[in-house]
């Protein structure tokens, strides 16, 4: 089988995870237990001879920047600050690989580098969801989907935060040599063998209130009780407002409106009951303030792309 170049671009202040994620995925030494060799050859590029990390390590690159004019895959991983202005030196070398022909691929904010050179106009390409607003608004070139785990554009790809870089590796090695492959690589890896890239990654916003006044009572009123019926003429009543000035004054607290707000603390009360209780659907959609199975399922794959089954499957703890 012929080899596929790999060639993992490590920027200044490298983000560790994400680099260490597609050098492990790609290289061969990890899995001589598997019955045949992956064809990947990784090389660590770099512009300087030592690379600094994000964690305060250093290492030495294998090759300099023209290990990406050999690439057949060139890999961004995510680096701090991730809106710096690159060495022209990087972005010409990220640009001669794409213009050749190479797949290149993100991890995380390494979508700050590809769209810096240039690759991501015209794309739909996605980061972490952190960042994903941040990267619209400087690259509006670039078709932002900020709500996913990774986004296979043909020979451009890019993920989302951190973990969902190993979701998008195991998605290539799926692409290049089959399911087979990609369950043996995650298997000996310890991981989930495929996740889809359009499934919502699992975002905790932040839209809480805190401190003193009726907006925080209320919202702590909210969360102890999700199962109530909460109306927008009710909350106001509650905190002694007209619906519309209670209304401005909540979307100031939390960047959000009332019954948004609600919707958003039962899904996380949801959540919470199906990664650590044995509940059955039907009673966390009424513990929850859903009512039924069928609302909880529509409201989950209206938000997370998922039902509340998979969500279990993926993320709940056993209970003892």
């Amino acid at each position: 089988m012929q080899l596929h170049h790999v060639a993992v671009l490590a920027l200044d202040d490298v983000i560790p995870l994400d680099f260490a994620l597609p050098v492990q995925v790609f290289a061969e030494l990890p899995y001589r237990e598997l019955p045949y060799q992956l064809p990947y050859r990784v090389r660590v590029c770099a512009l300087r001879p030592t690379v600094r990390s994000t964690a305060g390590f250093s290492f030495t690159r294998q090759v300099g920047l023209r290990g990406l004019a050999r690439a057949d895959t060139v890999v961004v991983p995510g680096f701090e600050p991730h809106g710096r202005t690159l060495d022209p030196a990087v972005l010409s070398s990220l640009g001669r690989a794409h213009a050749r022909g190479a797949r290149m691929i993100s991890i995380c904010v390494g979508a700050f580098a590809l769209a810096q050179a240039g690759i991501l106009d015209g794309r739909p390409a996605t980061t972490h969801w952190r960042f994903a607003a941040e990267l619209a608004a400087r690259y509006p070139a670039v078709d932002v989907r900020p709500d996913v785990l990774y986004v296979d554009d043909d020979e451009v790809l890019t993920s989302a935060g951190v973990s969902s870089g190993l979701d998008l590796c195991l998605h290539v090695v799926r692409k290049d040599l089959g399911v087979d492959a990609a369950r043996r690589v995650a298997q000996a890896l310890v991981a989930a063998p495929h996740r889809e890239g359009n499934q919502a990654q699992f975002i905790s916003r932040p839209l809480d209130v805190t401190g003193t006044g009726p907006i925080a009572t209320l919202c702590a009123l909210v969360k102890e009780n999700p199962w109530e019926e909460f109306t927008l003429e009710d909350m106001a009543a509650r905190c002694s407002m007209s619906a519309r000035t209670f209304t401005r004054r909540f979307r100031d607290a939390t960047g959000t409106t009332p019954l948004q707000w609600v919707l958003a603390q039962r899904m996380d009360s949801a959540r919470r009951l199906l990664e650590a209780t044995d509940l059955s659907v039907d009673e966390i959609a009424q513990r929850c303030g859903f009512g039924t199975a069928l609302n909880l399922r529509t409201h989950f794959r209206r938000r997370l792309d998922t039902t509340p089954m998979a969500y279990r499957h993926s993320f709940h703890t056993s209970v003892t």
